[in-house]
């Protein structure tokens, strides 16, 4: 396997030992609702990328092209990513359209991703193939266009200080911002990060997470692939409708390591059905790792109290810290033991910046989740504005330093990433006995009559009020001139049209907003379902949704 230890024999992406070692064990068995799952073995997966690769050779495709991968999520897209590898081309997943995504607001990015980017071709599924060509500047590629009979050539094995593949950071722009990851950095994560998991032969991983997220990318898809550990892998539009879906493969399959989404540990305890965790033994597992910041301990607590009579204990539950910018994990909790809580004092937090400790018993005691120390080969620290590094429990700006970085940004060199060597990430945390606690983004900050306050955490709230939609709320700031200060807005997506049921649903979410923070919702506006817009990552767009509430605001 690849380890700190075998570094040195493993000198690109190619090197993965499920293409090293062809042989009839499972590579990727997939999952899906009402259908037998798919097992690809090792041989059948290397035969398929050769296919991939020589087709992509035949259709003119050289190395070092930029292609676009824009699938539903299924074996398809698999192949076409390492067969563009297999051939030196530098793949890029990107989400296909969907009813969460605004059409017109999909077809425009995708249109100035091309072009920006220089992408050399477009590879799709046939139904979708015609709604790319009418908006890209390059060829597009159907399924039933790659001539997967074309002669193999001799393919050169590419240098491992090229550029690997392709990231799109998050953000409402975020399609201009391609993460570039060369070879050499991308191995030196799955090394350290194998070690930090403490990765074993006989692991195996379960994942539901979308590939064009660093999240399913790195952790659900290259790292068993390379590492030639079984990965089984289900659509998460599946997994959104039929949560259970993690369960039962966990159970079938024996899963040992699973990633998750804060807000998936919510969904699934508050909608996996008794009956259908009832025959269902998660005993096997030996982390589930949240990954999304910040995380949140009451989250951790709703998925112990739902499944613990399925095997699941606290030392099952571990945190990282994680972007597509270091190619994926900056911190990691130990494995085999819970991740540490900080109760500190939320009012000096909101007032002072300062994680002041304090008894869980204290009247504004708030529970800080650590996600762990940094991973081998990176440094983390805490920066203030000007740069200048804070004592540990200061809060400031996360930075990170490590041989796992991106290169740059694709095709934007107006973009510079590093200060001084290091990546300032925008996101806010503190450290405490070399341990980061991760608080919000900077950008998303509020500033409510003098109190720091990070959405994240009101949002956290309304996500656990009954009648909002898991994970389908979001607040922002709202300027206000007569008050001198910002105002809290949120939207939240819910299930029902019952105007006497919205306006139980308004109250509740504005007394536990009031309860559980200090401070009090100004707006909130209940919205029917895929009325919010997200990013490409399938993140929320706090910026687009905050000018899209604006815009209705002005029209009513």
């Amino acid at each position: 396997m690849l380890t700190l230890a075998t570094r040195d024999t493993f000198h690109t992406l190619l090197d993965a030992r499920t293409f090293a070692e062809p042989n009839d064990a499972p590579a990727i068995i997939f999952v899906a609702t009402e259908a037998e799952p798919v097992v690809v073995t090792r041989r059948e997966l290397a035969t398929a990328v050769a296919q991939h690769a020589a087709a992509f050779h035949s259709l003119g495709l050289q190395p070092g092209d930029l292609v676009l991968i824009a699938h539903t999520q299924n074996l398809e897209s698999i192949y076409a990513f390492w067969g563009a590898l297999w051939l030196g081309a530098i793949p890029t997943l990107f989400p296909s359209l969907t009813e969460k995504l605004d059409a017109d607001v999909y077809r425009r990015n995708m249109a100035q991703l091309i072009a920006l980017s220089q992408v050399k071709a477009v590879l799709t599924s046939d139904d979708f193939a015609a709604t790319l060509r009418d908006v890209a500047s390059c060829p597009v590629y159907g399924t039933s266009d790659l001539p997967l009979d074309a002669p193999s050539p001799s393919f050169t094995s590419p240098d491992p200080d090229a550029i690997a593949f392709l990231q799109h950071s998050s953000g409402t722009t975020g399609l201009q911002k391609g993460v570039a990851l060369a070879h050499t950095a991308v191995l030196n994560q799955l090394a350290a990060y194998s070690e930090a998991i403490a990765l074993q032969a006989d692991d195996v991983v379960v994942s539901w997470l979308p590939l064009y997220h660093d999240m399913g990318l790195i952790a659900g898809f290259l790292l068993p692939l390379v590492q030639g550990v079984p990965l089984v892998l289900l659509s998460p539009f599946d997994w959104v409708q039929h949560p259970a879906l993690l369960l039962q493969a966990i159970d079938r399959y024996r899963g040992t390591l699973c990633w998750l989404p804060n807000f998936a540990y919510n969904h699934c305890a508050r909608r996996i059905r008794r009956r259908d965790k009832e025959a269902v033994s998660l005993a096997s597992m030996r982390l589930f790792i949240n990954c999304s910041e910040p995380v949140r301990h009451s989250s951790h607590q709703l998925f112990l109290d739902a499944f613990a009579a399925q095997g699941v204990t606290p030392d099952m539950l571990g945190v990282s810290y994680a972007m597509a910018e270091n190619t994926f994990a900056v911190t990691q909790t130990p494995p085999g033991q819970s991740a540490n809580l900080d109760w500190i004092d939320g009012r000096i937090l909101a007032e002072q910046k300062l994680a002041e400790p304090v008894e869980p018993t204290h009247a504004d005691a708030v529970p800080m989740v650590s996600c762990g120390r940094p991973i081998w080969g990176t440094a983390v620290a805490i920066v203030n504005e000007d740069g200048e590094s804070l004592p540990p429990r200061q809060v400031g700006e996360i930075v990170v330093q490590s041989d796992c970085m991106l290169t740059g940004y694709y095709k934007r060199d107006d973009l510079r990433p590093f200060r001084n060597g290091w990546y300032h990430t925008g996101d806010r945390g503190y450290l405490a006995d070399g341990e980061l606690y991760v608080i919000g983004r900077s950008k998303d900050l509020i500033i409510n009559a003098g109190k720091n306050v990070y959405p994240q955490d009101i949002e956290a709230v309304v996500n656990e009020v009954s009648g909002v939609y898991p994970g389908r709320a979001v607040v922002f700031g709202v300027p206000d001139e007569r008050e001198g200060t910002e105002l809290i807005a949120v939207v939240a997506e819910v299930e029902t049209s019952d105007l006497e049921a919205q306006n139980q649903i308004r109250l509740a979410i504005r007394q536990a907003v009031g309860a559980e923070t200090a401070v009090s919702a100004s707006f909130v506006t209940l919205v029917p379902r895929h009325w919010l817009l997200k990013t490409s990552s399938g993140k929320i767009a706090r910026a687009e949704n905050r000018r899209k509430w604006l815009a209705e605001r002005n029209t009513h």
